[in-house]
């Protein structure tokens, strides 16, 4: 184990690296494991329990074994460890902020900004845990009573990327405590150390044994495809690349397995030349290079109004130069690494097409030399309508600039895309912000804003960007189904 400092060392000597399966943290079935890296030196910082398909068996079988007795759990208790949750996520949140900065890369300060988003779900949820309502009626024709009650779906598998550790495990696990399921989290092998310190987390908060279990692996397919061909299991939930949620899509159609998926992205940034354009650039730098630009959020292609383009790309620009690349745990960094190479050099592939193709970096537009996977903020300029660079997700540090002339051009820019996550639009016209909201083919939209995400808020897409929603008031629906029982009323005539 190569650690910087005697801090990162002891948080590290805290993390379980085992396999959490009914309450206990063990090794692999098999023994084997796999080394976490820390994407600024490329050092290995943890080695973790590596599971199989045998292990997810077992989680599978602890899930369900606990699944009745959890379910009847009072709501309010279940509550009640999601706020004790809470309060230990909080109280505890440099250790989550560290050890997130040492295995995924973003600076410190936004580490410690996803550990106050991330804790808001257990809060939320422990609120909307006694709030799962339904109805009593009598029917139309007045002979029966009509009862409308919502259950728990059952156990779930919930499997989470790597770029926000702590923020997509609790957008999932605190519905599915709210709403009495129990649950298998498959977190990615990039980033499970965060996972496991908030399993742990969740056991000392009084989760019961089997309620949650936690199955890091190196070989998803083979680990969780016979989980979702189990009876079983009732609920998937991912969040992950659209080719891969086609995938868990068609498996899920043999069972009819119920699912939410959170996919890909390729969020429009519109800027209209009566927008406030500092408040542009700022918008930009925050839905740009939000943990490097390695988002689903992430503001992927920028749209702008021909008649101030220069100036914003001017803006635009000073603010992205004075970005500097650092490890996160440095006091000057402002930009971490991206996630591993082969991210880096898909990034500079985009990059050297658009500028192939006409486009100008006139800020970066190289991988910084030296150790780890830094790419530098990037700022493309005539990027031409048919490039790569605007129809693929780029996840890194790299703004292309396209233009338009009137709001119609505009809308189509922006929704020539499968896509269709969050886009931001950005002018001072009320009118045309709100007619931008109706045409735009997207399940979010900031207006005059460049970050939209809020556990108090429905977070989903369309077309191919995904299904169903996380947070908000729609977050727990998603692990409760509706049962209706028609009551005969004997007086009825």
């Amino acid at each position: 184990m190569t650690v910087t400092t005697e801090r990162e060392s002891e948080l590290l000597a805290s993390v379980p690296t085992g396999l959490l399966i009914d309450g206990q943290w063990r090794s692999a079935a098999s023994g084997k494991t796999f080394d976490v890296e820390d994407p600024a030196t490329g050092k290995v910082l943890l080695t973790v329990a590596d599971a199989s398909a045998e292990d997810a068996a077992a989680a599978l079988d602890a899930a369900a074994a606990a699944q009745d007795a959890w379910a009847a759990v009072p709501p309010r208790e279940r509550g009640e460890i999601l706020r004790r949750a809470f309060e230990l996520v909080t109280e505890r949140a440099d250790d989550f902020a560290l050890l997130m900065t040492m295995e995924m890369g973003k600076p410190l300060a936004e580490a410690r900004g996803e550990v106050a988003y991330g804790a808001e779900f257990l809060r939320w949820f422990s609120e909307e845990a006694v709030r799962a309502f339904g109805r009593y009626s009598t029917s139309p024709d007045g002979k029966s009573r009509l009862l409308v009650q919502k259950k728990p779906v059952g156990p779930c598998l919930l499997i989470t990327p790597w770029n926000f550790p702590l923020a997509m495990a609790t957008r999932k696990i605190a519905p599915a405590v709210a709403a009495g399921c129990t649950m298998i989290l498959k977190p990615a092998n990039l980033t499970p150390l965060t996972s496991h310190l908030f399993a742990q987390v969740m056991q000392e908060a009084g989760l019961p044994a089997g309620v949650l279990n936690v199955i890091s692996t190196t070989t998803a397919g083979a680990t969780t495809g016979p989980l979702i061909k189990d009876q079983r299991l009732r609920k998937l939930s991912f969040t992950g690349s659209t080719e891969v949620g086609r995938r868990l899509l068609s498996d899920a159609s043999e069972t009819v397995l119920r699912t939410s998926m959170e996919l890909g992205g390729n969020a429009p940034f519109v800027v209209f030349e009566d927008a406030d354009l500092d408040a542009a650039v700022n918008g930009a730098m925050i839905a740009k290079l939000r943990n490097m630009g390695e988002a689903c959020t992430a503001a992927n292609r920028f749209i702008v109004q021909e008649t101030v383009a220069e100036e914003f790309a001017a803006k635009f620009a000073e603010k992205m130069s004075a970005m500097t690349t650092a490890r996160g745990t440095e006091p000057e960094s402002k930009v971490g690494p991206l996630i591993d190479a082969k991210s880096r050099d898909k990034v500079h592939e985009l990059v050297s097409d658009a500028v192939a193709s006409g486009a100008k970096a006139v800020v970066g537009g190289a991988p910084v030399d030296g150790p780890g996977y830094f790419y530098q903020p990037t700022i493309l300029t005539g990027v031409n309508e048919g490039s790569r660079i605007l129809s693929e997700e780029i996840f890194g540090p790299v703004a292309p600039i396209t233009t338009f002339t009137t709001e119609e051009q505009a809308v189509r820019l922006a929704n020539n895309t499968e896509f269709g996550l969050v886009a931001y639009v950005f002018t001072r016209d009320l009118n045309r912000g709100l007619r931008m909201g109706e045409k735009l083919e997207t399940g979010m939209l900031g207006l005059n804003a460049g970050v939209v995400s809020n556990a108090a808020a429905p977070f989903g897409g369309v077309k191919q960007s995904g299904l169903g929603r996380e947070g908000g008031l729609e977050g727990i629906e998603e692990y409760l189904y509706t049962q209706y029982i028609g009551i005969a009323d004997p007086n009825a005539g």
